[in-house]
């Protein structure tokens, strides 16, 4: 039997300063609709959580600190769902029906094999 080695647990910590301490921010231009202000600007956000690899993108308000607010969010929901529990799987038993069409199935394979070998010679 191999032991199974659990992954260290990780802790997202609950203020967002401590939070972007762990991520690199990169601001970018934003594309979609504004005009000529959104196409100068970097109000676009883009927040990577480094010791997950997570990322979550924002750049829908011209705003860079609402993006900036709006990745974080997403983010934090994110490493949630990483690291929320998953339930185990209980494995359920095989029903009658399908255990009597798998064997009826390896007995027709087993006799099309029979027919495939040399006759055996009398004598």
């Amino acid at each position: 039997m191999s032991a199974s080695i659990d992954p260290p647990t990780l802790v997202v910590p609950a203020s967002d300063e401590a939070l972007l301490r762990q991520c690199r921010v990169e601001t970018m231009r934003g594309g979609g609709s504004g005009g000529q202000h959104r196409n100068v600007t970097d109000s676009a956000v883009r927040i990577t959580h480094l010791p997950t690899g997570i990322s979550a993108i924002a750049g829908e308000r011209r705003s860079q600190h609402r993006n900036r607010q709006a990745a974080l969010k997403r983010l934090r929901q994110r490493l949630a769902e990483r690291l929320a529990k998953k339930p185990r799987r209980i494995p359920t038993a095989v029903p009658e029906g399908e255990r009597r069409r798998r064997l009826e199935a390896k007995r027709r394979r087993a006799q099309a094999k029979a027919l495939r070998r040399r006759p055996e010679e009398d004598g």
